[in-house]
């Protein structure tokens, strides 16, 4: 990528570090998209020995362009996004996506289409770490940031992703501990 490239593309994913989502840190501020970005790959990175068979650096690429779209949108928490916003937030990305050089352009469209399709074990693991790190978010932020419905959701989203796997059903069931522990169910 040249370097004019390199740099116009930087500032539009630098928009993510102001765009905030719904979750809150735990020091009550909202957290931005490139944080959950970042903890998402990190986690991709320290599951990396629970998953050999996976190519895992293919999972951190995925964590680290899968909300680049809402640099254009802005977050929608998971239980508000339509059909509409899924479709208006991918037709934008795709758009710019088709502005970048060949070669990231290209290993960009197909990693989304593999992210979107999810039968491969990669997409399956970066679309069950978005999850999870989103609950685990929930858990580490005060229970007064919280929201009625959030009680419940905690307790199952993401349960329908990790089902593929023993490590991360486990994960799973110890979120929810936490869950249940922080709403005072445990």
């Amino acid at each position: 990528m040249d370097a004019r490239s390199l740099l116009e593309a930087m500032a539009v994913a630098e928009r993510l570090k102001d765009v905030t989502r719904h979750c809150y840190t735990k020091n009550g501020r909202h957290e931005s998209v490139a944080e959950h970005t970042w903890m998402m790959t990190l986690m991709g990175f320290w599951l990396k020995e629970e998953f050999p068979e996976a190519d895992m650096d293919k999972v951190i690429r995925m964590c680290i362009i899968h909300d680049l779209g809402e640099a254009f949108t802005g977050d929608i928490p998971a239980f508000e996004k339509t059909a509409e916003n899924e479709e208006r937030e991918e037709n934008l990305l795709q758009a710019w996506v088709d502005t970048l050089p060949g070669s990231v352009s290209g290993e960009m469209t197909a990693l989304y289409r593999e992210m979107a399709e999810r039968k491969t074990l990669e997409a399956r693991l970066y679309k069950a770490i978005d999850s999870l790190e989103a609950v685990i978010q929930h858990n580490i932020s005060d229970l007064s940031t919280w929201i009625p419905g959030e009680y419940e959701l905690n307790k199952t989203y993401g349960e329908d992703k990790v089902e593929f796997s023993a490590y991360l059903k486990t994960l799973r069931e110890e979120i929810r501990w936490d869950t249940l522990k922080k709403i005072g169910e445990a």
